[in-house]
Order: C-alpha cells, then sequence, then structure tokens
C-alpha cells in the first residue's frame, strides 16, 4: 500500500507529469534535454527524476558525462495506465 502511495505523489506534480509526457515522445533524453523541454533548471529537473526514478517510473544510464532517462520497459501498472491516457 505504500508503494502505491509513493506512486501516486510522484504523479502529483506538473513537472514530473510533463517529464514522463516528453520521455514517451522522444524514448531517452538527457537531464539537460529535458530541463530545456519542461523549461526548467537542471537541478530541479534532476531532482523530479530521481522523484520518478524511485518509484521505478524512469530508467538512467550514464554514458561518459552525461545521464539518459527513459520509461523503463517492464513498467509499473499505474504508470501503464497514466501512460495510456497522453
Amino acid at each position: 500500500m505504500k508503494d502505491l502511495e509513493k506512486q501516486y505523489k510522484a504523479l502529483a506534480n506538473r513537472r514530473r507529469l510533463a517529464i514522463l509526457k516528453y520521455l514517451k515522445i522522444s524514448n531517452k533524453a538527457s537531464v539537460g534535454d529535458i530541463a530545456k523541454e519542461i523549461k526548467l533548471q537542471i537541478k530541479s529537473t534532476s531532482k523530479h527524476l530521481r522523484v520518478l526514478a524511485a518509484v521505478d517510473f524512469v530508467d538512467r544510464e550514464q554514458q561518459s558525462l552525461n545521464v539518459f532517462y527513459f520509461l523503463p520497459e517492464e513498467k509499473p501498472s499505474l504508470l501503464k495506465q497514466f501512460l495510456a491516457l497522453l
């Protein structure tokens, strides 16, 4: 039950919703690209990405100095439902 609460809290923010929407379209993006798209500073964007990663809504991959984020192949049920609405 606590996991479900954390997942809902992760979705209860317009910036995080914008991140998920952008990743659905772009498949994979750097923190800088995401920040630019949602018009937010990189530091704030990174915090939102950490929240999403904590509930397995995004995965990350480091390539050299860049960190890229993408939607996981095996998505949690709530994330599947949300993405279907976009």
